[in-house]
């Protein structure tokens, strides 16, 4: 019988659901876009209902014109946006408020104060591999648990649940059987010891969250229980392959050996390197997280996050209206010769890594009367490989030197003027592949390893397809360029 995959990649702006079949052939692809909701200056927030009903729904849309839909087994795997956490009432099964984005910085002054104590930010970073800031799980909790009226206490009853976004919809497929997730979005939370693969009773008591909250661990390659997607499919299918999209798209390009990389041009920017089975600490400015368990073993990454990359694109072509669609974006930026004297820095919820500076708001710096909205806009991309370059930089002096090359995937790729500027500014390849979705491809890949579809790394290394190497070129004004890049976040973070 013919194998059927439908990965659900549930990132930070939309559901998407992607049909792939077991030589990882993407056969189909449907998008549904949700809400964004910004209550307040710093709260970013999601409805956690109406994500896991837009994935009913972009199952429905994708599977609607599959003409051998019988004759097929289908199986789930699920991708999504890290951090991101639902709290909901285990016994209603409805969240206790809107899911708290990872791009939400109301913990911010809980972080600020618990960095105040150089001893807690040491634990913290000792046994999570993180920095103490609200761009992960914890604080948002905790935020939930003290602020929405009754919550606390339900909590000590042990009748809430939390998760990140993947646990929710496991729990919501499988009608509340399945209460678990997966070792790599666990390792975004700031409550999981990533050298015991546990949560941490120090880190919760921390966040004065009770342990009866957290969700079951289990691998990436794992199942996670069946679902009829709400009766799309006349008899259970299984869900298997769970993991977070920036570590899927580490899976996804291949990135198996030690010391390979990837750019993830989402929303916000993952940089990862896979640094084998050892956790190692994080130079300065980076966070050490589980970059993927199969087989029994656990693969470690340096990370760092960058906040708002493909955002700030979308911001100006929604906000701004200076656009019509990003994609419009490049013709404009390449009319004109340089970006004009003009930098963005994009700090719509402050800088992520290497700067970890949640406070900071954005900000544009060299505007002239000779200005044009194509030096705007060109600003707008070379902010973006300014920000890869800043962490690339980490992580190669931490892995011993430049990196061979950069894996690349996500949207943004298909801008050439983009990636181009960014290979001459890393002076490195840039490695574009032919799967776009390099995150759902690496929960595909998951899904494969748990039911014994492939038997090991080179049996899909082989799927692995480039479409374009961009050779870096001899960029005469790369320093100046970089320069004023770094002039513009130093007068920010003063």
């Amino acid at each position: 019988m013919k194998q059927r995959i439908i990965a659900i990649d549930q990132s930070t702006s939309s559901t998407k659901a992607l049909l792939f079949d077991e030589q990882c052939h993407m056969l189909g692809r449907t998008n549904v876009d949700h809400k964004q909701y910004y209550p307040q200056t710093g709260w970013v927030e999601h409805d956690a209902e109406e994500i896991y009903q837009n994935m009913i729904e972009s199952i429905r849309q994708l599977i609607s014109g599959e003409a051998d839909f019988a004759s097929a087994e289908y199986s789930l795997c699920i991708t999504n946006q890290r951090e991101t956490a639902v709290v909901w009432n285990k016994t209603t099964g409805k969240p206790i408020s809107r899911a708290v984005v990872w791009q939400d910085t109301r913990g911010a002054e809980l972080c600020r104060q618990l960095r105040a104590d150089e001893k807690t930010v040491q634990m913290v970073m000792e046994k999570s591999g993180l920095l103490i800031d609200p761009n992960f799980s914890a604080s948002g909790v905790k935020w939930l648990l003290d602020n929405v009226k009754g919550a606390r206490e339900l909590a000590s009853r042990g009748e809430l649940l939390m998760g990140t976004i993947e646990t929710w919809l496991v729990w919501k497929l499988t009608g509340g059987k399945v209460f678990a997730t997966d070792h790599t979005n666990a390792s975004r939370t700031m409550l999981f010891n990533i050298h015991t693969m546990d949560w941490d009773d120090d880190l919760l008591r921390l966040f004065d969250i009770p342990r009866s909250m957290m969700p079951e661990l289990r691998s990436c390659d794992a199942t996670y229980g069946e679902t009829t997607c709400e009766g799309l499919f006349p008899s259970p299918i299984t869900i298997a392959g769970v993991l977070g999209d920036s570590h899927g798209a580490l899976v996804g390009q291949m990135c198996f050996q030690k010391g390979s990389g990837k750019v993830t041009y989402g929303t916000g920017s993952s940089v990862m390197v896979n640094i084998g089975e050892e956790p190692q600490a994080a130079p300065q400015g980076l966070v050490t997280s589980v970059g993927f368990t199969a087989f029994g073993k656990v693969y470690y990454g340096f990370e760092g996050n960058i906040y708002s990359t493909g955002a700030t694109l979308k911001w100006i072509a929604d906000q701004l209206q200076l656009v019509g669609h990003p994609m419009e974006m490049e013709a404009l930026a390449t009319s004109v010769a340089d970006n004009g004297g003009v930098y963005i820095v994009p700090a719509f919820s402050g800088l992520g890594a290497p700067w970890w500076q949640s406070n900071v708001k954005g900000a544009v710096f060299g505007l002239t009367f000779a200005t044009t909205k194509a030096h705007f806009l060109r600003a707008a991309l070379e902010s973006i490989a300014f920000q890869i370059k800043d962490l690339v930089d980490v992580m190669a002096c931490a892995t011993g030197g430049r990196l061979s090359e950069i894996c690349a995937d996500g949207g943004p790729t298909k801008n050439q003027f983009l990636m181009q500027f960014q290979a001459d500014m890393l002076e490195t390849p840039v490695v574009c592949t032919e799967v776009d979705d390099a995150s759902a491809l690496g929960a595909v890949i998951m899904n494969g390893f748990a039911r014994g579809l492939w038997k090991g790394f080179d049996e899909v290394t082989a799927f692995r397809k480039v479409t374009k190497v961009y050779q870096p070129q001899d960029l005469k004004e790369r320093t100046t360029l970089y320069q004023g890049w770094r002039n513009a976040v130093h007068q920010l973070i003063k």
